[in-house]
């Protein structure tokens, strides 16, 4: 089965529904319920399965992730025109509160996330099935919940922690755990998976793009990185380095076109597909595509996550990754035939062209582009820092340098070597190479939040952060109402 694009209906509604009874009082002859599932090799598939497809909802890779990301950041601004969905615009200026919609979505949308995972976690063990086939998507599940912890301890802080298929009762009875805790059970379901998943290439064709070793030593890595556990940093960067399985793609711009997805760089993106039989966004497509596409004419996509001033002078001359990263008014677009014309009700347009994706079929929202999560280069740039911080800027320096000669191609005049082994100016130039390798892919604020500059370059751009405060994001009001879990401080 090639889980880009198959999902069985009845077990999506299963993964949201938990083991609930059924509310119809008959049931349908041949109709498969929740009490005969989880009895073949398929249905232990089908459900991890489940899992991915949740990672391309509108709540989990919808305007809110993207609020919450590259938004709230300093690599870009809302986008779209100015009256269009205000609360993108309260958490770009952090006039932000608990009743704004986009916290509850992403909020809801990695939870249910970690409610699929459970069910399946619980349930595929019980199958009789081959014991490696079986680990193995465990082990895949156990990667996708600490990926949905992983950005939500980021999110929120001190979180309940739920790996159980919950009751009636337990809904509203869940407490705050603290952000150690959040750490621990993360760490504990990566090691777990790391034991029993694949390297990249024992994947067959029609599984690629499943979770593997190399993904889960890269969360690891990155785990580490906010433990400011520098050595086993290092430790995770350098198993996946050393693996061989990955490598830089020798054009920056092809990871975010068609050709570099799943390709040499991926260590883990979350699969799309966009279905002739598709009229709008379905089992194999997310909104990722149209939320960031261009607006106006062609009539491409919502305008919204527009790369900032800040990011576009962020850049040294000459850089050819702000030309793969931006979309101007005028362009030609990468299908080589489109030309962005100018929208007069969007200010100062661009786009974020790592977004693009060419003509497909159905609507907009039909989007068929992988998201990006992990690539080899942001690993490249972890073992920089981690090896900086670790007193050993002289191999800090390999790393950061493969990124930069990448970078510059055939072109020996523009970003030269970094040969400076001074500790803290070696780590101001990762902390910039970091920026302008991975912008617009979701890791700027937090990489800011980790380093603990977001209130200097949140104020320095003008925006109204205030410090001890917003280095988190409200709980969703409604989850404080419903559980009387404590807010987070300064929201009340």
């Amino acid at each position: 089965m090639i889980y880009k694009i198959l999902f069985p209906t009845l077990l999506l509604f299963l993964a949201v529904t938990s083991c609930q009874k059924d509310f119809l009082d008959r049931q349908q002859p041949g109709e498969l319920t929740f009490d005969k599932f989880f009895q073949t090799p398929e249905h232990a598939e089908q459900a991890t399965n489940a899992v991915y497809n949740q990672f391309r909802s509108f709540d989990c890779v919808g305007l809110g992730y993207l609020g919450c990301t590259d938004i709230i950041s300093d690599d870009s601004d809302k986008g779209s025109t100015p009256n269009d969905q205000p609360p993108l615009t309260d958490i770009d200026n952090f006039t932000l509160d608990p009743s704004n919609t986009y916290f509850s979505a992403v909020y809801r949308g990695y939870y249910r996330a970690i409610a699929r995972a459970n069910i399946a976690i619980e349930n595929i063990p019980q199958i009789d099935m081959d014991a490696a086939l079986r680990d193995r998507l465990v082990g895949e599940c156990r990667f996708l919940r600490a990926y949905s912890y992983f950005l939500l301890v980021q999110w929120f802080g001190d979180l309940p922690i739920i790996t159980r298929t919950l009751g009636a009762d337990d809904y509203y009875a869940q407490t705050r755990q603290p952000v150690a805790e959040v750490y621990n059970q993360i760490e504990s379901d990566l090691l777990a998976a790391l034991a029993v998943l694949p390297e990249k290439d024992a994947y067959p064709a029609e599984d690629l793009g499943r979770v593997t070793k190399g993904a889960a030593r890269g969360l690891l890595a990155k785990l580490y990185m906010l433990k400011k556990d520098y050595e086993k940093a290092e430790q995770y960067c350098m198993e996946v380095i050393n693996s061989d399985k990955y490598s830089l793609l020798p054009k920056y711009a092809d990871n975010f076109k068609q050709v570099g997805e799943n390709g040499a760089e991926s260590v883990f993106e979350i699969q799309a597909a966009a279905l002739p039989t598709q009229q709008a966004a379905g089992p194999g497509a997310s909104p990722y595509n149209m939320i960031q596409g261009v607006r106006g004419n062609p009539n491409l996509g919502w305008g919204f996550n527009r790369p900032s001033d800040n990011l576009v002078t962020a850049y040294e001359n000459g850089d050819p990754r702000r030309e793969a990263t931006v979309i101007y008014v005028g362009e030609v677009l990468p299908d080589g035939v489109t030309e962005v014309k100018d929208n007069p009700e969007i200010l100062n347009e661009r786009f974020n062209q790592k977004a693009w994706v060419p003509a497909h079929p159905g609507l907009q929202d039909n989007g068929p582009g992988n998201i990006r999560i992990i690539r080899y280069a942001d690993i490249l740039l972890l073992a920089a820092e981690a090896l900086n911080e670790n007193g050993k800027s002289g191999e800090a320096l390999q790393y950061l340098n493969q990124v930069r000669k990448r970078a510059r191609g055939t072109n020996q005049i523009i970003l030269p070597d970094v040969t400076v082994t001074d500790q803290s100016q070696l780590r101001d130039r990762i902390y910039r190479e970091r920026r302008v390798e991975l912008a617009m892919e979701q890791h700027r604020w937090f990489d800011l939040l980790r380093w603990g500059r977001a209130a200097s370059v949140m104020q320095a751009v003008g925006k109204n952060f205030v410090a001890g405060k917003h280095e988190i994001l409200p709980l969703p009001q409604t989850e404080v109402d419903l559980t009387g879990m404590p807010q987070n401080p300064n929201y009340n």
